[in-house]
């Protein structure tokens, strides 16, 4: 069932690790870390949220359970949300600060902690990490966080910090799908594929 899906992650698995070995002075990743698992929207498509609960089916009772409550939890606090701007969260799949589907995680967990373009300003995107004292926190002003471009151009460094080109939704767009043979369809928030639309039982 997953089997195109499984190459196309494969593919951009082995990209992504090469790209990170090449910035190892600038990633301080580890187990536990968990700070992009917390405080986001974290956007899921159709296919890699199936992928995701096929990951879930794999785990203890007992891990099922704490994410069945989190899960549930994280619903009734979005549905009560009252506050400006968006509704953030803490992904529900993470247990103990470590994600418990790591190897069927989304495209956008595979590809956090490194530079990108912004596609719509053209400047560069860092991770919010930056200003945590963590991933290329070097160029980064904690203070009014705040990412430093001068800083890359006036640093005479042994190893260049590099832009890639990984933005969430050309990861996910029609050309991938074309080169696979994959459908991504529907994208919004992960909480969201669990919020059950009761208008909608109601009129069936």
């Amino acid at each position: 069932m997953f089997k195109n899906y499984e190459l196309y992650l494969s593919q951009i698995d082995s990209k992504l690790k090469d790209f990170f070995e090449r910035q190892k002075p600038y990633i301080h990743c580890k187990l536990g870390c968990a700070k992009c698992c917390k405080n986001a929207e974290f956007p899921y498509t159709r296919l890699e949220v199936t992928y995701l609960l096929n990951g879930f089916l794999t785990l203890s009772d007992e891990t099922k359970q704490k994410i069945e409550n989190n899960i549930t939890k994280t619903v009734e606090k979005k549905k009560n949300f009252k506050g400006e701007g968006k509704f953030r969260y803490d992904c529900p799949f993470l247990i103990d600060d470590i994600c418990s589907v790591y190897p069927y995680r989304g495209v956008l967990c595979r590809t956090f902690g490194l530079l990108s373009n912004d596609p719509k300003t053209g400047k560069i995107r860092a991770p919010f990490c930056s200003h945590e004292g963590l991933n290329y926190s070097c160029f980064s002003d904690p203070e009014t966080k705040t990412f430093s471009e001068e800083k890359i151009r006036d640093n005479k460094l042994e190893v260049d910090p590099l832009i890639f080109n990984i933005d969430y939704l050309m990861l996910t767009d029609s050309e991938f799908e074309k080169c696979f043979n994959i459908k991504f369809g529907e994208r919004k928030a992960l909480i969201d594929w669990f919020i059950v639309d009761e208008n909608k039982n109601k009129a069936s």
